[in-house]
């Protein structure tokens, strides 16, 4: 269930008391794109639409490898010849595909039950996302998902990623402790913010990232598809 590939990885089930105990976790923190929904193919699609509309080309990976920061920062790292005006267009031509496209990005098939499961054992659950508040609104409408989570925190709110903000905007509200919580996010981003925080984190692979640049990242737990991170939550 969990790749047994880092130090870190065995401390976690050889000492189950360790600070990193999942079971002890009250405070439950999801990414939103490539962690809990399938939307990562439709960001690429979107980001090469829009780029290509003004005139600008880049590669899948390129697109992946901004995926989680928030869209405008993306933006400008995938196109640093753009000048304002374009980055704005291009910013716009993507929000258009994405929206008219979004009914193709479901959650992943087990992970609505898996969030069930969570709020049934009385877990406080969020969600932390590179996405504006407008966007994730219109996701968590589109997949029912809003009553499954305490407080829902965005790029456009509290900073793009690795920026812990999110993560501690959610500590505030919740009135929880840095070790009470656990995030879960597939890019190297949310691996950094809660890292910067000392906070436990799952690194998933079915995501953005490759497995080799997650690990990288010395994550506290790395699963590779979302079953194992079902398995590994709700076990």
């Amino acid at each position: 269930m969990i790749k047994p590939t880092t130090t870190s990885e065995r401390i976690i089930e050889a000492q189950p008391s360790t600070e990193h105990r999942l079971s002890d976790k009250t405070l439950i923190i999801f990414d939103w794109d490539g962690t809990l929904m399938d939307s990562i193919g439709l960001i690429v699609e979107s980001m090469h639409v829009a780029g290509e509309a003004h005139g600008f080309e880049t590669t899948d990976k390129a697109v992946k490898d901004i995926i989680g920061l928030s869209l405008m920062n993306g933006i400008k790292i995938l196109y640093p010849q753009a000048n304002d005006v374009q980055l704005i267009a291009i910013q716009q031509t993507y929000a258009e595909h994405y929206i008219a496209n979004s009914h193709s990005t479901p959650l992943f098939e087990p992970i609505e039950r898996m969030l069930q499961t969570l709020q049934q054992q009385g877990k406080t659950l969020a969600v932390a996302t590179g996405k504006k508040r407008k966007g994730l609104d219109r996701v968590l409408d589109a997949s029912d998902s809003h009553d499954y989570f305490a407080i829902t925190r965005c790029a456009d709110e509290s900073g793009s990623k690795p920026d812990p903000q999110m993560l501690t905007d959610i500590l505030d509200y919740t009135q929880q402790q840095i070790a009470d919580a656990v995030f879960i996010g597939d890019s190297i981003y949310d691996i950094q913010m809660a890292t910067a925080l000392g906070m436990t984190s799952i690194a998933v692979d079915y995501g953005t990232a490759t497995s080799a640049e997650l690990a990288a990242q010395n994550p506290t737990i790395h699963v590779e598809t979302p079953q194992a991170l079902v398995d590994l939550l709700c076990r």
